[in-house]
């Protein structure tokens, strides 16, 4: 640990973060016991947890990770109506739902692909 900008204010290296954040997503730790037995504030503890879990801790991928598909469309690539088709519909207004599942949020539009959106959850839950 090198010391920080301020008084009472450590910088702790990443690697420290990440591996406390880690012990504290297991199933029993109780992150009090971890941070007392660290030298640790728990609510720092907490802090890293979350931004562990939001991926912030990432600068490298883990071996677990679970990748999911994207699929870009081009949204400049028009097609003109002719007598054959049909005039593009109008543009509705967008809208979204914002869920909030574990430590995750996923913002759904409309028009979403129902499956796309299991797939995501699943992963989610796993």
């Amino acid at each position: 640990m090198k010391p920080g900008n301020r008084k009472g204010r450590p910088n702790y290296p990443v690697e420290f973060k990440r591996r406390l954040a880690t012990a504290a997503c297991e199933t029993g730790v109780s992150v009090s016991k971890l941070s007392m037995a660290n030298g640790v504030n728990a609510n720092m503890v907490f802090k890293w947890r979350r931004e562990y879990r939001a991926g912030l801790f990432d600068d490298m991928p883990e071996a677990n990770a679970t990748l999911l598909p994207v699929v870009l469309a081009d949204a400049s690539v028009m097609v003109a109506p002719t007598a054959t088709t049909a005039a593009p519909a109008p543009a509705i207004a967008s809208s979204a739902v914002e869920i909030i599942f574990a430590d995750a949020v996923v913002r759904v539009h409309n028009g979403v692909d129902a499956a796309l959106l299991r797939t995501i959850f699943q992963s989610l839950r796993a």
